[in-house]
């Protein structure tokens, strides 16, 4: 990385012993500032974006909610939890995020109040002042207002989205280690079962489960020295928006289209040119935004997608293989990493009982807060 960053700005605040009511992102949000005005940058300069992990509420969603805060929208965003060597740590990882193509102008900030009387996250926090007092309040509700934006925007029908969820209940059967194998659910199943928030039904949403998922990356000489044939990551995107639902700036179309198309611009590929599709999957609406988000259909075209299509890993547009988060459960934050790993297993040529026929590419995505988070990754088999 020498020479392929520098550090350009700066911002500092005069200790104090205590801040008198002002919170964590209060000060995060004004130290970014002289740091901003420091480099000559504007807000949409800044896509890079590395914090501390205490600045709200909850462990999850930190960097979303900085960047909701201060009004940024960065391509890369990521917490650093180092103690003390975190500032020195996030200076390095900016640099090779710049170096990896992912930004050019990440902001490094770390800032703690010291008060007892302020909470780490204000009430003016969006999510608690726009959506919490109006029922917004969890994953469920969100979503479900989502779902109904696309369906009052372009007309599709229940089934349209039950038919997603009885798919993944479908390629659950082929993996035993699944939730719901042995539990097959039809389109008229989904639809008969409990409506949880209007209009999502139960088998719609991901069920929570204990787990665990881990992949390692290892250097290219590293990877050509492994008993298993390596996998290679071809594209990556990445974009934050918002945490808030009542902030983001579409509720028909998220993060993951820009995310998506800078994975596949690195690549060198379309969406169409992919063998796996391996789509987070926490709702049914996510992979339907997803698939039209990549380019696969037009906005609103995802129901005809999945009828003329085969979602199995024998069809013509094999999708969670190995039953998604909807049929092979969500263990929490690595709900999102057994896509990771399917996809993996697939271009290895392992996914045994399901194996989709000459694997060489998967496109890979991550979903966080309400749509507001999004990474897509572009994976390749070895030659």
């Amino acid at each position: 990385m020498k020479g392929q960053a520098a550090i350009v700005g700066v911002g500092e605040l005069k200790p104090v012993r205590r801040t008198g009511g002002v919170t964590t992102l209060e000060l995060i949000a004004r130290v970014a500032r002289e740091a901003a005005l420091d480099a000559g940058l504007e807000p949409s300069g800044i896509d890079g974006l590395l914090v501390g992990p205490q600045v709200g509420l909850t462990p999850q969603h930190v960097p979303a909610t900085v960047a909701e805060y201060l009004g940024l929208k960065p391509t890369m965003a990521n917490v650093v939890d180092l103690g003390g060597a975190s500032g020195a740590g996030m200076v390095w990882r900016a640099a090779a995020a710049i170096d990896a193509g992912m930004c050019d102008a990440v902001l490094c900030v770390l800032a703690n109040h010291r008060d007892d009387a302020a909470p780490r996250s204000p009430n003016r926090n969006p999510i608690r002042e726009f959506d919490v007092p109006f029922g917004a309040s969890g994953a469920n509700v969100s979503y479900a207002l989502l779902m109904q934006a696309h369906m009052a925007a372009y007309g599709c029908k229940a089934e349209d989205y039950a038919r997603i969820a009885a798919a993944a209940r479908a390629n659950a059967q082929r993996n035993p280690d699944a939730i719901f194998y042995g539990k097959p659910s039809s389109v008229e199943d989904v639809l008969a079962s409990p409506m949880v928030a209007e209009p999502l039904h139960l088998l719609e949403i991901v069920m929570p489960v204990a787990g665990g998922e881990a992949v390692i990356v290892a250097s290219a000489a590293r990877a050509r020295r492994s008993p298993r044939p390596p996998v290679h990551l071809l594209g990556a995107g990445e974009k934050v928006t918002h945490r808030a639902v009542s902030q983001a700036s579409s509720l028909t179309s998220g993060p993951l289209k820009p995310a998506m198309a800078r994975a596949f611009g690195q690549a060198g590929l379309g969406a169409r040119d992919v063998d796996l599709l391996s789509l987070y999957d926490c709702y049914t609406i996510m992979v339907a935004t997803t698939l039209e988000d990549a380019g696969l259909c037009p906005p609103g075209g995802f129901g005809a997608f999945v009828r003329d299509n085969g979602l199995g890993f024998d069809g013509t547009a094999p999708l969670n293989t190995h039953g998604g988060q909807l049929g092979f459960g969500q263990p929490d934050l690595a709900g999102g990493m057994t896509h990771v790993v399917e996809a993996v297993r697939q271009l290895r040529g392992e996914a045994h009982g399901r194996q989709v026929r000459n694997a060489r590419t998967a496109l890979v995505t991550g979903n966080g807060a309400t749509m507001g988070e999004a990474t897509a990754l572009v994976l390749g088999a070895a030659a």
